[in-house]
Formats: structure tokens, C-alpha cells, sequence
């Protein structure tokens, strides 16, 4: 699907503008044979982002995402999260070592900025849940030195750190809020966070746990990859009230391409997705974890499949979340992310090489060429400044 511009003069301008602009994509999930031959990203193939696919699109800089899903807190169960998460740091520092000529590690706002202009893709990287650091906040510096700017506190399911948006698995249901937001050990990561110059995220958190975050946090907060729950409501997305608190304190959401937080799916839909779950015996978040190579791709063919006959948000969508979040809080505090790998992939963006379509959106909106700019990437370099400016003695 291609965004349709009203003349070809508007569909040059949106192309030159999209050429113009520094793109960064905050939140692109990674498998962990990543960077091996399997998942191989220097060559086109059917992972939505490589780096054939991001130079297509002209997506410039991404945030590649450390995740491990949530498990027992046991010290079984956090000695191999921590290993799951320490094998994806080194299947993305791996991919920019392969691929020298054509991606770059960056530490830095700056390092981004320098990459980019020098003709080659920057890779960032994220930490999506910070239960593989387990009840122990030395392992987020050790995160830290690994390359992690910015790290969440849940994903789905409570955990040490805080309550989660969510029950773990049941995106429409929200979690039973054990803690009442953060715990003791939380605010201790926030502060952890704040000393080493690292983004605290609150995308997968509660409405208690995002407000207490920011309100504790020392430095502006981002939300990753999330939506609105002005425009949807569902308990992952932001409420107005955590919305306009992120953005009192400096903060930015980067608005998600996921269609789960977009619009409301049709019921029939929903229905067929849940037997498709059934029969590939994915129920439960321990089947999840323990799923095969050859599930995953039949559960992802046969999705397609089922967007193909029911429908699946758009570019649009995206751009209607975009436009709330601008209106509530302003340009300056709002972004945008793909979640791909992670579920993410909306019709006219289902990968990395359909990234200007976005730009074409937003132009078609009305948007500037300083706004998009913004929205791209820099309001999201702004925060991280800002949180870098914050820090403290390491």
C-alpha cells in the first residue's frame, strides 16, 4: 500500500522530505539467533527490518530491543533471563561488527547524528522488560556498558520492579496492579538509571507505575513504542493523565505501529485469532516462550492471512494517534515506533522498507518539514540529551 498524495508535486515534496530527514525508529524487536546465518540482517530476507530493507526505506536509525519475556522470580528463572538477554546484546553488537560499511553501534545522541550523516545506519539498543537484571541494580550498569539507553521496568505480567499494563498475555485485560505501581526495588532502578544517563521507559507499565516513574525519575521519561488511549481504549495504551504528566516533565511517546493498540479489531477477528492460538497451542505465556521456529512462521502466515481478510489498521491510524498526542501535549513530545519483530505492522508500513510512507502521512496531514524532523527523531534525541545532561558520576 502506498499513502496517495493529491498531485505528484506533494508526493516529490514528501519523498525529499523523507530523504531529509534523520528517521529513527524507537523499538524493533530482534529474534536471538539474530545476526547468524538463520537471521541473517546484511541480506533481504523475511525478517520486516535488515539492512537492505531499512537503506530502502531510509530509515536511518533504530533502537534494536533486548527482551525476554517474564518469568518465574526465582534465581533460576532470573539467571536465564539474564542469559537470553545477554545473548540479543551480542547478536546486535554482532550485526554492526559484521557489517561494518554499512552500520554503526551508537552510545550517543551524537553518535546517531555523526552515523547518519556519514551515509551508514546507526544501531541503538533498547532493553524491554527489566526483569533480566533480576533484585540486583548492579546488572543495569552492566546493561549500561553493553550499549542499553534506554531500559522499561514490565512488559506483560507484574514483576519485582513494578505492575505491568496488563495481565501477562491478555492484552485486554489490565494486570491486578500487586503493588500499587513501583516497589521499593523500582524506584532503586529509576535512580540507578537516572545516575547512569539511561531513558527510563514506561511503555508495558501500569497507570500507577508510569505516573510514580515519572514523578520519580530526575530526568524526562519516554514511553517507547505505545499508543493512545484517547483515540483506543485499552489498559496498554496511555491515558491522557499519564500523557500530559510525561510530557510536564520533558518526556516523549513515540507512537506504535501495532494494530492491537490502534483500533478496535472486528469481533470476527479476534475470534478467529484466538482459534488459531487454540490450535497451535498457544495459550499460555510458558507456550509462548517455548515456541518453535516452525510455529512462529506458521502463526505468522497465517495472520497475515487473517489481516488479509479482515482488515488491519493503517498508516491512518497511525497518524490519528500521532495528530491526538500533538494536539493534547504538542510537537515536541511525541514520536513514532514500529514494534517490528514484536508484533508490530500496519497496512502501508509492514516493514522497514515502507518507511516513507509515514512521512507521505504526515505531509498529506499537513504536517512541516520541522515537525516531521521532530517527530522522527528529534524530539526523542532532545529527551536523550537531556537524560545524559542528568546524569551522574558513573
Amino acid at each position: 500500500m502506498m499513502v496517495a498524495l493529491s498531485t505528484p508535486a506533494l508526493a516529490d515534496d514528501a519523498a525529499a522530505i523523507h530523504a531529509r530527514a534523520l528517521t529513527l525508529d524507537t523499538h524493533i524487536d530482534i529474534p536471538a539467533d539474530y545476526a547468524t546465518p538463520k537471521h541473517d540482517p546484511g541480506v533481504r530476507g523475511d525478517m520486516q527490518v535488515d539492512l537492505p530493507k531499512m537503506a530502502e526505506g531510509k530509515l536511518d536509525a533504530g533502537f534494536f530491543i533486548v527482551y525476554v519475556g517474564q518469568g518465574p522470580e526465582t534465581p533460576e528463572g532470573y539467571a536465564d533471563a539474564y542469559k537470553q538477554a545477554v545473548q540479543k546484546f551480542d547478536a546486535i553488537h554482532r550485526q554492526a561488527g559484521q557489517y561494518p560499511d554499512r552500520i554503526e553501534m551508537a552510545l550517543s545522541p551524537d553518535d546517531v547524528e555523526r552515523i547518519a550523516g556519514a551515509g551508514k545506519l546507526a544501531a541503538c539498543i533498547g532493553v524491554e522488560n527489566l526483569y533480566p537484571a533480576g533484585p540486583d541494580t548492579s546488572k543495569i550498569a552492566e546493561f549500561y556498558r553493553r550499549g542499553a539507553r534506554y531500559m522499561s521496568l514490565t512488559h506483560s505480567g507484574d514483576n519485582h520492579l513494578a505492575d505491568s499494563a496488563n495481565l501477562q498475555g491478555q492484552l485486554d485485560q489490565p494486570s491486578a496492579e500487586v503493588h500499587g505501581g513501583l516497589t521499593g526495588m523500582g524506584r532503586a532502578a529509576i535512580a540507578e538509571m537516572n545516575r547512569l544517563g539511561v531513558m527510563v521507559d514506561v511503555s508495558h507499565s501500569s497507570e500507577a507505575t508510569t505516573l510514580q516513574a515519572v514523578e520519580a525519575s530526575r530526568a524526562p521519561v519516554i514511553a517507547s513504542h505505545s499508543a493512545l488511549r484517547g483515540v483506543y481504549d485499552i489498559p496498554r495504551n496511555l491515558s491522557d493523565t499519564a500523557l500530559k504528566a510525561l510530557a510536564a516533565k520533558g518526556g516523549v511517546v513515540q507512537v506504535v505501529a501495532f494494530d492491537s493498540y490502534l483500533r478496535a479489531p472486528r469481533p470476527e477477528k479476534v475470534a478467529a485469532t484466538k482459534a488459531l492460538r487454540e490450535e497451535l497451542g498457544l495459550t499460555t505465556p510458558a507456550a509462548w516462550k517455548a515456541i518453535t521456529d516452525d510455529q512462529r512462521k506458521t502463526y505468522m502466515a497465517r495472520l497475515k492471512e487473517l489481516h488479509a481478510q479482515y482488515g488491519r489498521a493503517s498508516v491512518s491510524d497511525l497518524a490519528d494517534h500521532i495528530d491526538y498526542a500533538v494536539k493534547e501535549v504538542g510537537i515536541d513530545h511525541v514520536g513514532i515506533a514500529s514494534d517490528f519483530g514484536g508484533g508490530g505492522g500496519i497496512a502501508g508500513w509492514e516493514d522497514a522498507s515502507e518507511t516513507a510512507n509515514v512521512t507521505a502521512e504526515l505531509v498529506r496531514r499537513g504536517y512541516s518539514e520541522a515537525d516531521i524532523a521532530r517527530l522522527w527523531s528529534g524530539n526523542l534525541l532532545r529527551v536523550w540529551r537531556a537524560v545524559e545532561a542528568a546524569a551522574g558520576p558513573k
